[in-house]
């Protein structure tokens, strides 16, 4: 079983709050990601939208582009204007290697919206939900067919947030869409992590690892709190730091057959968790969790 460790810029610089990172050039990301430890990276708003620019830059700190988010609208848009929107990061991302595309559906999403309550964001009924899985099975085929596979991100905030939804997206899908398993975001929404391993475990093609700090999500009130407000006072944090038993969910991908990136993704205020110190306490964190499952770390892309 091969593995290879990757982190996402977001602790250095936040897209949704500028405040957190918002001055940190893209540099210092890339170089802290490399003395951490990590062979790959994921992309973020300060990355450059081109092959030839991008290339060089991940190329000088020897790093791998592992993946990305993908702001979807499929949700209230058409499949065909959808697809004209996604090709320039398909694109990209095939040029680069990427190993995938993270799609998050951003329609009517709440989680870049500090004045909207957690308890707020869209809900959608099961017949909603096969409707749109049905769109999204052809945009996934899309992206399958460009030579970038489709992982669909769960997210706070979002119209696919909980397991009802996770499992009505699953039955209402085929295999072209793959599912990103995220740690943080299930526990944040009151789910057993290894519920979502052990049903759609075949169905995972992309994995980020966040940690929760448990004391603060249970101080939260959805009623009045945004997901901004629970980032903000800390929820999350890099594996080895939280509540999660990374050690249960890595052996559980081992037995699913899970092969490929672990993403590192825990966006914080740097000023209170300077971004090198904890992408090193993630990076040894999970490495010996990978290890313990039976994971061999690996770092070229042919290996």
């Amino acid at each position: 079983m091969k593995a290879k460790l990757g982190i996402a810029p977001i602790a250095w610089s936040n897209d949704d709050l500028p405040q957190l990172g918002g001055d940190t050039p893209l540099s210092v990301c890339l170089s802290e990601s490399q003395l951490a430890g990590f062979s790959g990276v994921e992309t973020g708003g300060k990355f450059p939208l081109t092959s030839a620019e991008l290339r060089p830059q991940l190329a000088e700190y020897h790093l791998q582009l592992v993946s990305g988010w993908y702001s979807g609208t499929l949700l209230d848009n058409d499949l065909a204007s959808e697809i004209k929107r996604v090709t320039p990061q398909l694109q990209l991302f095939r040029d680069c290697g990427a190993a995938c595309l993270v799609y998050g559906e951003t329609a009517g999403t709440i989680q870049n919206r500090q004045d909207i309550a957690l308890s707020r964001r869209r809900r959608l009924s099961a017949s909603e939900i096969r409707q749109y899985g049905e769109k999204l099975t052809e945009f996934a085929g899309y992206c399958a067919d460009f030579g970038v596979p489709l992982a669909f991100h769960h997210h706070i905030g979002t119209a696919i947030e909980d397991e009802r939804d996770i499992d009505l997206l699953m039955a209402s899908t085929g295999p072209a869409v793959g599912l990103l398993f995220d740690s943080g975001h299930l526990m944040f929404a009151g789910v057993e992590p290894l519920n979502i391993l052990k049903k759609h475990g075949q169905r995972i093609n992309h994995v980020h690892t966040k940690d929760v700090r448990a004391e603060v999500l249970a101080a939260l009130d959805w009623n009045r709190d945004s997901f901004l407000d629970a980032v903000l006072k800390g929820v999350y944090t890099v594996p080895g730091d939280g509540c999660i038993d990374f050690a249960a969910i890595t052996r559980e991908l081992a037995d699913n057959g899970y092969q490929g990136w672990f993403v590192v993704e825990a966006e914080q205020d740097p000023a209170l968790a300077p971004p090198l110190e904890y992408a090193k306490i993630g990076y040894a964190s999970l490495k010996k969790s990978l290890i313990q499952a039976g994971y061999v770390l690996t770092e070229g892309e042919d290996e």
